[in-house]
């Protein structure tokens, strides 16, 4: 995989009180440590994305996808058709097709388990609108922490902190999406839950359908609250102003057993994927933060044995995981989004000299991140599953579970597949 990183050669000390220059420090002390950059996502299944803004163009390369599994252009195009700018009045007007071109990684329609790369050119950049933020600092943006960090910023468009960047991540995300659907019918449908003060109560996640969603611009299955979704983020688009809200994903048919206890828990893997996309400002699986208002009784979800045998549970309020591990409930989780940074309206600001000053943005950006960042969601909740999934195969289901350690080999019950050299089930 092609990414960024720096090598760093440490001699750990045992004691320092015992510790002296020799060449036991090289032969025993000596690791490194890799400290990557922020642009690689996962352990098993990872990704790393490349491209600004108003570069020549943004795209992904994904590696450790399983080989000989079928994948199109087009499964990947129609996911990036619904992130696209311009598909309605409700979002930026850039005029980009986002062409998807996959460069490695596939013959002939499937997979060959070798990296693969895919890239969309940028074509319709106007880097003069952003003249006067070579000075000026965008209040909330991240103009100013790129400057105190690195010294220098890729001013048009936003670089990297541009959601630009997501394309990237939205392709490697119908791949994941493939996968999981190939390995036990995954499906993962998001949607717009609350626009500023308008929500959307859901009922029923096992109803819900991607055509409910894509049935509007705003993409809120429910018609009557979408229309005044619809209605708000227009009178804030026409005083140049910006609103946030809530995206909700479900993600269905996720098997028991997915996910760690301790530090690599489902939902914290969740979570950081999800609160890694631009704009995002909280993150809640289940019941939430409205589960702190209940007590145990009232939230614990009870469970029972379902007429196939399965054990279940009547409620949900786990969010589908439970001690960081999948129960093979629903996963639900919902993402808060802030209002778009970059509004066209005058503030106060500094500039790069630390002079007060004023800005009016201009270029041209959403006035709601919602519609648009519902697939974004979708393939972060994807590409954490698909990688969770992996992992989980290769720690716990490399042998059978009723495998007879010492009494026989994986070999031998045809556990491990061998077509060349030494026949590993004879003697």
């Amino acid at each position: 995989m092609i990414y960024s990183s720096v090598i760093l050669w440490i001699c750990t000390l045992r004691m320092l009180s015992s510790f002296s220059p020799s060449a036991n420090c090289k032969r025993e002390c000596v690791r490194s440590i890799q400290m990557g950059t922020g642009n690689v996502f996962g352990k098993l299944f990872r990704i790393s994305t490349f491209g600004e803004s108003h570069g020549k163009g943004v795209g992904v390369i994904v590696d450790g996808c399983p080989p000989r599994m079928p994948i199109s252009v087009e499964d990947i195009q129609r996911e990036l058709n619904r992130r696209k700018p311009g598909q309605s009045r409700l979002t930026t007007p850039r005029d980009e097709e986002d062409i998807v071109e996959i460069l490695s990684g596939t013959d002939d329609g499937v997979t060959t388990g070798s990296p693969i790369s895919m890239l969309v050119r940028n074509k319709d950049q106007r880097s003069k609108d952003y003249e006067d933020m070579v000075t000026k600092y965008r209040p909330s943006h991240a103009d100013a922490t790129y400057d105190a960090k690195y010294g220098v910023r890729a001013v048009a468009g936003g670089g990297r902190s541009s959601a630009r960047e997501t394309i990237g991540r939205v392709a490697a995300g119908a791949i994941a999406k493939k996968l999981l659907s190939y390995y036990s019918g995954v499906e993962i449908i998001g949607f717009v839950q609350r626009v500023q003060d308008i929500e959307y109560e859901i009922e029923d996640h096992d109803a819900l359908t991607e055509d409910m969603v894509e049935a509007n611009i705003v993409r809120c299955p429910d018609a009557a609250i979408a229309e005044k979704m619809i209605q708000r983020i227009d009178d804030i688009r026409r005083s140049g102003n910006s609103i946030g809200g809530v995206v909700e994903v479900v993600a269905r048919n996720v098997p028991s057993g997915w996910g760690a206890p301790v530090f690599d828990k489902l939902e914290a893997e969740l979570a950081k994927a999800c609160m890694s996309l631009p704009a995002s400002k909280g993150f809640e699986i289940g019941s939430g933060f409205r589960g702190t208002l209940l007590s145990g009784y009232d939230h614990n979800d009870e469970f029972y044995v379902d007429e196939n045998g399965r054990t279940r549970t009547r409620t949900n309020r786990s969010g589908g995981v439970q001690g960081g591990i999948s129960n093979g409930e629903n996963i639900v989780v919902r993402v808060a989004f802030k209002p778009t940074s970059t509004i066209g309206r005058e503030q106060n600001t500094v500039t790069r000299e630390g002079e007060n000053t004023t800005i009016r943005a201009k270029g041209r950006h959403d006035p709601c991140v919602l519609p648009r960042a519902v697939p974004m969601v979708e393939s972060m909740v994807a590409l954490t599953l698909a990688d969770a999934l992996l992992q989980h195969h290769a720690q716990c289901e490399l042998f059978p579970r009723d495998f007879l350690f010492g009494q026989q080999n994986a070999a031998e019950v045809g556990v491990v597949p061998n077509r060349l050299g030494k026949r590993l089930d004879l003697p």
